[in-house]
């Protein structure tokens, strides 16, 4: 069993929802970056989502947008990011996701991209602009479906007869996009998803983690008995961003990690006496 299926399995045992945590790697520096994301796994992420950063971050709001700025800045590539991952994996033993845009792998070399997140621990990766039709030139050089999975994206606006397409080539999870727009934007309705999560949980058994502005504990806790899980990102890059000097910066993270992984338990059973 891989990382993800353990984890998964692990949590609905417990009665939990995953916290998926999306962070730049290199934001604010490349140094820092280790230090605060070893934080948060210890602080209680179930997945960690690692940002490559992009200077063409067309799916991502101002937020993320500036840590992919400060992480360029910093010098980061794809290369480092395996360095990063493979540091990581030294530390924790929690799930890593590889998030990336498509053309960093692709100069990179996609037989060499996936040779080496294997090498460095990683157990899958999301391309956010890579659509599900052109993702076979990707996968053709992976050996195993099931040690390196490609995190397939479901829009809000996709036909359930399409959904059911992507989820039958899917692993890991389903990564359903909360609403149109792009990270951190305001507007989430929690109604709508949960039609949306109903849809695609009819034509798929895979674990479906819910993201895009979901910004506090509360929409995560609105969201969680629907979901297996929830993807929180631009909340903590807007932690990093205020606090970028901060001493304190890495304590702030872990608790912000622990409010959002509590917001994800199930409700304790409350006891009734019987009356005589």
């Amino acid at each position: 069993m891989n990382r993800l299926d353990k984890k998964f399995s692990e949590l609905k045992i417990k009665g939990e929802k995953a916290l998926v945590g999306f962070v730049a790697v290199g934001d604010p520096t490349l140094r820092d970056s280790l230090r605060l994301i070893t934080a948060m796994c210890r602080a209680g992420l179930d997945i960690l989502e690692l940002g490559i950063p992009f200077s063409d971050p067309t799916a991502d709001g101002p937020v993320i947008q500036r840590a992919a700025a400060r992480a360029l800045k910093e010098g980061t590539s794809l290369t480092r990011a395996m360095e990063m991952t493979k540091a990581l994996r030294e530390r924790t033993d929690i799930p890593i996701i590889l998030f990336s845009y498509y053309n960093p792998i692709f100069a990179y070399g996609l037989e060499s991209f996936y040779r080496d997140s294997l090498a460095a621990g990683a157990d899958g990766v999301l391309i956010v602009d890579l659509p599900h039709e052109e993702s076979r030139e990707l996968t053709e050089y992976w050996e195993k479906a099931n040690d390196f999975s490609l995190i397939r994206l479901v829009a809000p606006t996709t036909p359930k007869e399409r959904m059911k397409h992507i989820a039958a080539h899917a692993s890991g999870f389903l990564y359903l996009v909360s609403k149109t727009g792009v990270t951190g934007s305001g507007g989430l309705d929690a109604g709508d998803v949960r039609n949306h999560i109903v849809d695609l949980r009819s034509v798929t058994r895979l674990p479906i983690c819910v993201g895009f502005g979901i910004s506090t504990p509360e929409d995560a806790k609105i969201l969680a008995p629907h979901a297996d899980g929830i993807v929180i990102g631009s909340a903590f890059e807007r932690t990093i961003e205020e606090h970028l000097s901060g001493p304190d910066l890495a304590n702030r993270l872990a608790e912000q990690v622990k409010d959002f992984k509590e917001a994800l338990k199930p409700e304790p059973l409350k006891h009734t006496q019987k009356q005589r």
